[in-house]
């Protein structure tokens, strides 16, 4: 695609020059998504647990009460894209969703995993839908402007693969440190409750700990890429009717290299919110996890996201994005189901054997780094849609792309928590279950329909990816056109007060 900008479409606009970004600012921008990965840690491995076997609430129910909150998402994150893109202030059109994401996230964090125990199940689904939908909310106030602001820090191929290796490094991190805080500390094993993850008193510093930390990791993001405001786009924006703008909205987003990846991303973090969603459930009752298992545990997945920080970069500059995304999707599904099936065939040790645990951390590392390797590439290509579609219309529609990208990265708690429900009613998984006292037959149903639906996400997601339509020749033959119709400028504009 080589699309030629019309005079009617050269417009007064910005795009970020192709630099390299100091460590300092790849640091400060990277530790932001820190909060997401805590929000999606607590959501994704702890809520339906939660809500099912601690307060009592089938998971079949709490799952499609977390499903159903993504209709008010549907509307909240293109709302947050939109008005982000079309922000002014003196702090540019991102940092003030930034600082002003803050307090909500944290006082809805708190909130989410307080609910009122011992009264009707429908008042603790309403308290569930409420601040479910406040958390969210408010994570999209941060997070769609943040990601937007990655396409704005640079435009070259190669540095935005590493812009969102940086991101992913640091949510994984982010999520994976309450993981580890959540097993060692705050759910470990405690008097009466041999399994802390039923222990209802330790979700409670848990949660006053993630909220803490998200705070602190949205801050240190915008105050560390304050100094950068002057240098990011600032395209001049035209008032106009609200019809004008749902029509922008919706010619920008016919876009076909966008829709491609919205629907390898809606497969790829589908799969992915099944696994965190039914990840304890396999640890305690399949693999019989027990205290700092679940801290090696932990650790193995945060290696395997340290490959696909150090992969990601490194393959996207020799070949192709597309092809390493459809590659990396196909061997994440194959290695992360590997085990169940062995286990199914009496190929796999059984619980006790010496090398199970090895084993299992062998696999769940192997194919984090392969599934990470998938979500950091397919983050890169929708940066690089940002210029396709401003050659196409004449606009920058960052925060909008990112905002559907968001959308989709939410179905790992909505959508996935609802099928991991269906799962569990489908395998008759029972409520407040005891690890060891699961029948066989249950757990190998269990095992069978997550393996098949977590190869079945996955492998449509490669499809997807390897269906991009273009690539670095294309991106970098844009950049060419934007500077030579004078929309692409790399000097500072004025400095950020």
């Amino acid at each position: 695609m080589n699309a030629r900008i019309t005079p009617a479409e050269a417009m007064p606009l910005t795009t970020p020059p192709a630099r390299r970004l100091s460590p300092g600012v790849m640091g400060s921008y990277g530790f932001g998504a820190a909060a997401y990965g805590v929000k999606d840690s607590g959501f994704g491995t702890f809520l339906l647990l939660f809500y099912n076997q601690v307060v009592g609430v089938p998971a079949a129910t709490v799952g499609f009460v977390v499903m159903i909150a993504l209709i008010v998402d549907a509307f909240v994150d293109p709302t947050v894209g939109f008005l982000s893109d079309r922000t002014r202030s003196r702090w540019g059109r991102r940092h003030p969703w930034l600082y002003g994401a803050a307090l909500p996230i944290m006082l809805g964090w708190v909130a989410l995993w307080n609910p009122p125990i011992g009264q009707s199940h429908m008042l603790i689904l309403v308290w569930l839908f409420v601040t479910a939908v406040l958390v969210r909310s408010a994570v999209s106030a941060y997070e769609v402007p943040s990601q937007a602001m990655a396409v704005e820090l640079s435009a070259d191929y190669d540095e935005r693969t590493r812009i969102m290796s940086y991101r992913y490094l640091f949510g994984w991190l982010g999520g994976l440190l309450m993981l580890v805080a959540a097993y060692v500390y705050f759910l470990a094993p405690a008097p009466g409750y041999p399994n802390g993850l039923l222990n209802p008193a330790g979700y409670r510093g848990f949660a006053i700990a993630g909220a803490l930390f998200m705070g602190l990791a949205i801050l240190v993001s915008a105050i560390g890429t304050h100094r950068e405001i002057p240098r990011l786009p600032n395209p001049k924006i035209e008032k106009q009717s609200l019809a004008r703008n749902l029509r922008d909205m919706v010619e920008t987003l016919k876009n076909k290299a966008f829709a491609v990846l919205m629907l390898a991303g809606l497969c790829a973090y589908t799969g992915q919110g099944i696994i965190y969603a039914i990840s304890n459930y396999v640890a305690s009752f399949v693999w019989r996890f027990e205290g700092m298992t679940f801290l090696y545990y932990s650790i193995t997945l945060f290696a395997g996201v340290g490959v696909a920080f150090v992969v990601a970069p490194a393959v996207g500059r020799r070949g192709s994005k597309p092809r390493m995304a459809a590659w990396a999707s196909t061997i994440a599904a194959v290695l992360g189901t590997a085990p169940f099936w062995l286990r199914l065939a009496g190929w796999f040790p059984a619980v006790g054997d010496p090398w199970l645990l090895p084993l299992v951390f062998l696999f769940a590392g192997l194919s984090t780094a392969a599934g990470v390797t998938a979500y950091i590439t397919g983050a890169s290509m929708l940066a690089d849609v940002v210029e396709e579609s401003e050659v196409r219309t004449g606009r920058r529609s960052e925060g909008l792309f990112f905002a559907g990208g968001f959308f989709i990265q939410k179905c790992t708690s909505g959508v996935g928590i609802f099928v991991t429900g269906l799962i569990l009613a489908a395998a008759g998984f029972p409520a407040k279950a005891v690890p060891g006292q699961v029948p066989v037959p249950v757990l190998d149903r269990l095992t069978a329909i997550y393996g098949a639906c977590y190869l079945l996400f996955y492998c449509l997601a490669a499809f997807f990816y390897a269906r991009f339509p273009f690539g670095r020749g294309e991106h970098e033959a844009r950049l060419a056109q934007l500077a030579a119709t004078g929309v692409l400028e790399s000097e500072p504009r004025q400095p950020a007060a």
